[in-house]
């Protein structure tokens, strides 16, 4: 009987009921070398180093930093008669480009980061040394090197899992169940436009210390994103979707999170009777899943800086799906970054 003196609830009514009601209720660091120089790193400026290239990520749609066409030691001293020619992925001057801004004291920024403008950027900076006794002129060249890679954040999706305990597995009810579960989960999170998916169950017998036998439902389902009608929500922001879109499936996953919560609530303190089929106290679990849009994946290895990130795949590999790997072209053909295919 459900608290109160109402009527009897049977499973899978009972749990589905409160659901019902619950548903109503839910309307990158610095180098240590460079660790003194944090205050200009974090102003948007990346240095030079003579000894090795130096990798930068650009998330793509927005203005790379500040490249500077020198070390940072060379940047705390005098400079006599600098000039400073750089050279784009395509091995030609960059002075003069619509997508540059280059100033007169050598840095470089790249505006409106697209996968297709990764690859080495290259600054050579000459200048004169003049010897204080004799004012000799001796003119110097240093040659910096900028690997700049386009990069997204990983999609987000959320694998729960959850168990309820049932009378038996054979119990008929036990698919009804599952089904009214998915179509009320649905239901707290389509507002924002996420949907399950690859949702699915078994039912298992665990012996329970000091509780003998019990029979429990193992569930899992997927927490995703794009629901029909993502595309039309993404429209309205500028550019690129993804932050949006992991804001919202994060929102989803909390709201589930909550639901679950008030399950466990309910259980403990609207019914009298415990219903054949409820919620076992503690069990849901989440983990996140990461996948890259096409031409783009993980590598912590090649791109420890940015391990998280989805970054461009480098010329002969490419990316067909929405997986974390950029694989290898057999014949390797394709020279540029960001492939989809070979």
């Amino acid at each position: 009987m459900a608290g109160g003196g109402g009527r009897p609830r049977s499973a899978p009514g009972a749990l589905l009921g409160m659901a019902a009601a619950v548903v109503a209720g839910l309307v990158r660091a610095a180098p240590k070398e460079e660790q003194h120089s944090v205050d200009l790193i974090e102003k948007n400026y990346v240095y030079g180093n003579i000894k090795h290239e130096v990798n930068v990520y650009v998330k793509v749609f927005t203005n790379s930093p500040f490249l500077v066409c020198m070390d940072l030691a060379r940047s705390q001293e005098e400079v006599i008669d600098p000039k400073y020619l750089w050279i784009g992925p395509d091995g030609k001057n960059l002075e003069g480009r619509m997508y540059v801004n280059l100033t007169e004291t050598g840095e470089l920024m790249v505006m409106g980061f697209k996968e297709s403008m990764s690859g080495a950027y290259t600054c050579t900076l000459s200048h004169k040394i003049i010897e204080t006794t004799t004012q000799e002129e001796r003119e110097m060249f240093e040659a910096y090197k900028f690997m700049v890679y386009a990069y997204r954040e990983a999609d987000h999706t959320y694998q729960v899992f959850v168990r309820f305990t049932t009378k038996e597995c054979k119990l008929a009810a036990n698919g009804q169940f599952f089904e009214e579960l998915k179509k009320v989960l649905n239901n707290v999170i389509s507002d924002l436009t996420c949907h399950i998916i690859e949702s699915s169950y078994k039912c298992h017998s665990v012996k329970i210390p000091k509780q003998g036998l019990l029979h429990e439902l193992f569930v899992s389902f997927q927490v995703n994103p794009f629901a029909p009608g993502w595309e039309e929500v993404c429209h309205q922001v500028p550019y690129d979707c993804e932050d949006a879109t992991n804001m919202r499936v994060q929102e989803a996953r909390n709201r589930i999170g909550e639901f679950f919560n008030k399950q466990m609530y309910a259980l403990k303190h609207e019914f009298q009777t415990v219903p054949t089929i409820h919620y076992v106290d503690n069990s849901f679990s989440v983990t996140r899943i990461d996948s890259c849009r096409p031409g783009f994946g993980k590598n912590d290895i090649t791109h420890k800086n940015c391990a998280s990130c989805c970054v461009v795949c480098d010329p002969g590999t490419y990316s067909p799906n929405n997986e974390v790997t950029c694989q290898i072209c057999t014949r390797p053909r394709v020279k540029k970054y960001g492939a989809r295919s070979c």
